[in-house]
């Protein structure tokens, strides 16, 4: 009732209704991650001992990168919802540009470590967003990804000349 005395006029109850949804699944309309999720599963899985498939983890990053490109574009501060009058009705938490590059590769770096084929294709991708996105912080925050897979292949398995091959970029995935 507060709620509704602080708005500029009724609000009709189906309308306010048909505005929210509930379920038991996440949906990608709901949810800006989740088709990140997704694809990332698929590589993780890939990438499992079990499996030992890394070009289809490849072919995940490829998606990845595709999506963070488009997303790249975009101004992620939508966590604002006004009304007709451009008053401030909504703040709601919406991931950070960071929190995009988190979730696409800090958990592929890691279980991708030892595959010449996956770190130089992540290396591509990364590569790849410093060129297509222009504002200076994402750039940055990158480039701090590029470094952070230098220190996986330090700390890899990989022999010096694989670590060598490893720091260079592959934008097809085809490893070694």
């Amino acid at each position: 009732k507060e709620l509704r005395e602080r708005l500029s006029g009724d609000v009709d109850d189906h309308l306010l209704h048909g505005a929210v949804r509930f379920g038991t699944e996440r949906t990608m309309e709901q949810d800006p991650t989740f088709s990140f999720r997704i694809v990332v599963d698929i590589a993780l899985k890939a990438l499992s001992p079990a499996i030992n498939d890394p070009t289809t983890a490849v072919q995940a990053i490829d998606q990845i990168e595709d999506l963070l490109r488009r997303l790249g574009a975009h101004d992620l501060d939508a966590g604002y919802g006004y009304d007709g009058d451009s008053v401030l009705r909504l703040i709601f938490p919406m991931p950070a540009w960071e929190d995009y590059l988190v979730l696409a590769f800090d958990e592929i770096r890691h279980y991708g470590a030892d595959s010449v084929q996956v770190v130089r294709r992540l290396r591509s991708a990364l590569v790849g967003l410093t060129n297509s996105v222009t504002d200076d912080t994402r750039i940055g925050a990158v480039q701090r990804y590029l470094k952070q897979l230098d220190l996986t292949v330090d700390r890899s398995i990989l022999t010096a000349d694989d670590q060598e091959t490893a720091r260079q970029e592959d934008r097809q995935g085809l490893g070694l």
